[in-house]
Formats: C-alpha cells, structure tokens, sequence
C-alpha cells in the first residue's frame, strides 16, 4: 500500500486515486501528481487550512494542483507564441473614431472565431496599433488555452525558403497548419516571389475553415492584389481570407509618436 505523510497524517494514495478516478470533474480526471509539491505548497498558504476535513482539504488540494498545472501551460504557451509584444485586449483603445469596434472586439474575446477557423484582417497606417492588437488577441487565445504562433511575415518566408534547402519545408509547414491561431505581421510589405506566392497559399489552404489566422497590414484589403503577381494565385488566396474574415481598419495618429 503506498502512502504519504502529510503533517503527521497519513494519507492512501491509492485511495486518493481511486477517488480521482470516480469523480467526473475535469480536475479529478486529469490530476498531475507531479505538480502537487507546488500545489500543496499553495495550499497550506490558505486561511484556516487545518480546520478542513480530509475530502474538503483533498479538493482544495487538487484544484491547487489544477491551477498549478493550468498557469504551467500558459507560460507554456506564451513562450511558444514568440510574440513580439506583450498586450492584452483591456490595453486597447477603442475611443474616438480609430476603427476599432469595441462590440467586435467584445466577441472576438470569447474566442469562437477560432473554433471556427475565421481569419482576421487589420490594417491601417505605420504605429497606429495594428501589431498590438494582434497581439492583444493572441495573449486572449492563449489564456483560453489555444496554442499561437506570432511570425513577421519578412521573417517567414526566407525561414521557409531555408527550411525547403535543408529538407524540412514538409514539417515545417505541418506545424504550421495545426497551431490554432496563426497570426501574419507586415503581410503584403513586399511583393511575392513565385515560389513565396506557392508557400503563402500552401499555408492558407491548409488553414483554411480548420484553423484561425490574423492578417496584419499597413496596405488596405484592396491592394492586396499586387502582392501577388500571379493573378490566379492572387483570386485563389483572396477568396479564401477575405469574404468572411472580421476586419479592423484602424485610424488615426501614430501611438509611437504619443510616446
């Protein structure tokens, strides 16, 4: 029988597991032991803690072990992000006339965009907040638990185009196309190469109605077209971001210049 002992208590184990395995809630069923030193450490820092009884005092332990185990996985994520900024959606200024419909934002915070694989469009001048607001969205998707990837799309494609010469374009592109939330800034800065034009529409294809991707630009939607010389690749990739994307087209001064 393995046990342990907890000031001067000692507790089953297997029994604890056993409830674990019984209780329907999604803490019990998937409780990280490894995470309990910490959690337990957590846990003797609450109010009153020895006046609890064991069933009580095991629940408060193993929601500590969740929460633990939750806010492990969310640095996780963020590191994985490679964001540029760091950004939250209550840093946004939705005032004035800057474009940015704060009804919109409101529902893209819920995050539902993304089980449904919707794109993102936000363009507007040098400095006026697009980046930020990316990022913004990103940080949102992140803390409800969706993995992102953050890419200068300048950065991307030569990254690709190395990728192709040492043999791993395949996989490179597959962890592409299954992170949940892509996001793409200073798209469209350049115009595309033939074989820049093939990789951008093997990524949007791949993405396409699965997963969520964010288009930052400084060029409106409507020039988009001259970023592709190839005018079939240009109506193919178009027609499968734009028509049912969520758009943000914001105005005004450069915040940099406010700095």
């Amino acid at each position: 029988m393995k046990t342990s002992e907890v000031r001067g208590i000692t507790i089953n184990i297997n029994k604890i597991k056993l409830i674990k395995w019984k209780n329907k809630s999604q803490n019990y069923r998937h409780c990280d032991y490894r995470a309990w030193p910490l959690a337990y450490k957590h846990f003797m820092k609450q109010e009153k803690v020895h006046e609890l009884s064991l069933i009580d005092g095991l629940q408060m332990l193993i929601q500590a072990e969740s929460d633990v185990r939750w806010n492990n996985r969310y640095d996780r994520l963020l590191k994985n992000a490679n964001f540029r900024y760091t950004a939250s959606l209550e840093q946004i200024d939705t005032g004035g006339q800057r474009g940015i419909d704060p009804g919109m934002l409101s529902t893209l915070a819920v995050g539902n965009y993304i089980k449904n694989g919707e794109s993102i469009l936000i363009t507007g001048a040098t400095g006026v907040g697009k980046s930020m607001l990316a990022t913004a969205l990103g940080h949102q998707a992140c803390r409800q638990g969706y993995s992102v990837t953050y890419y200068n799309t300048q950065k991307l494609l030569p990254a690709l185009k190395i990728a192709r010469l040492e043999g791993a374009l395949i996989k490179r592109l597959e962890k592409l196309a299954k992170t949940d939330l892509l996001i793409l800034d200073d798209f469209g800065l350049t115009t595309l190469d033939g074989q820049q034009q093939n990789d951008m529409m093997e990524i949007i294809e791949d993405r396409h109605a699965r997963r969520s991707t964010i288009f930052v630009s400084q060029l409106p939607v409507a020039a988009w077209y001259d970023v592709f010389p190839e005018q079939t690749i240009a109506d193919a990739i178009l027609d499968r971001i734009v028509h049912t994307a969520h758009r943000f087209t914001i105005k005004g001064e450069s915040l940099r210049k406010k700095k």
